[in-house]
């Protein structure tokens, strides 16, 4: 068995090791950081003071802002995330602030106004349509069966948020207009259509437990309304209890709900509005989606595209 130990940092000539080591004291002490904080600050500052000799500078009054980007681009070609990146030249612009008042007042930041490159979009995970029909078709006869099915179907029927569903009212469904209204982000009123589906769970759910105007839809058993961390856990449980290794959390069956959609009708616009999207670019992100999907079954069906 291998005994790991930390790595011992990196030698550097005291032109450059002297400043960073003073620059941590003052945030150990004067700033009261914490070591891991610290730590992270060390690593990084090494990094790039490597870099920086290794470019024949001589110590960090002599870095120019083109030896910065060079730095940051060859941390990028080594697979340096640009999170890591951003972290890295921030902590490059707080030590030269530092260096600037404590030592050189004539100094120019050459880290100042350098981006990172940009985080790609991680783009959301769906159920497939055969995972949702597995998921929503409860057995009849489970405690709790009728309630929580019409819980996973009005997810999925109406694309709403966890808490939009959390704080549903009777008074706020119309059964026989099939439609909801929720009360999204920023205040926003919106009216949703509920799927034929959803509508026959939601009749059960009640015809079993009444549906007075002020009444929770989705109730704990005790009179009050489930929390959000409750609903969560229900989704959690019958997705397992379903055979779904996934991890489904309401949101993922908000994403199906919204990928689904805009694969059959192709109009991005009608899906900004049912999600309370206040920009269409928040809900773009779903044509890369689509677009993605629509790839990997012309990779699978097609004899002259498949990726080796």
């Amino acid at each position: 068995m291998s005994d790991e130990t930390t790595p011992a940092p990196i030698e550097l000539p005291p032109a450059w090791q002297q400043p960073i080591d003073d620059f941590l004291a003052h945030l150990s002490v004067e700033r009261r950081l914490s070591p891991r904080t610290t730590g992270t600050y060390r690593r990084q500052l090494d990094e790039l003071a490597r870099a920086f000799a290794d470019a024949g500078v001589a110590g960090w009054p002599g870095v120019r802002r083109d030896q910065v980007r060079a730095a940051i681009a060859h941390a990028h070609r080594r697979g340096l995330a640009p999170r890591s990146l951003a972290l890295m030249l921030a902590a490059l612009r707080s030590f030269y602030r530092w260096l600037r008042q404590a030592r050189h007042p004539e100094l120019v930041n050459p880290a100042h106004g350098i981006k990172p490159p940009k985080s790609g979009k991680r783009l959301p995970a769906v159920l497939d349509a055969d995972a949702v029909t597995r998921l929503v078709e409860i057995p009849e006869g489970e405690a709790l069966s009728t309630r929580d099915r019409a819980l996973l179907e009005l997810f999925y029927s109406s694309g709403l948020r966890l808490s939009e569903v959390a704080a549903l009212h009777w008074s706020e469904l119309d059964l026989a207009d099939g439609s909801v209204r929720v009360l999204g982000k920023g205040s926003k009123t919106r009216i949703v259509p509920v799927g034929s589906l959803a509508l026959t769970a939601l009749r059960e759910l009640a015809a079993e437990h009444g549906q007075a105007p002020q009444q929770p839809v989705f109730g704990n058993g005790r009179g009050g309304a489930l929390s959000p961390r409750a609903i969560q856990a229900r989704v959690k449980y019958w997705a397992q209890r379903q055979g779904i290794w996934q991890r489904v959390h309401p949101h993922l069956l908000r994403h199906s709900f919204a990928s689904h959609l805009l694969e059959s009708s192709g109009d991005l616009r009608a899906v900004q509005e049912l999600l309370g999207h206040a920009d269409i670019g928040t809900t773009q992100v779903y044509t890369h989606l689509n677009f993605q999907h629509l790839a990997e079954v012309y990779d699978r069906a097609h004899p002259r595209a498949r990726r080796r």
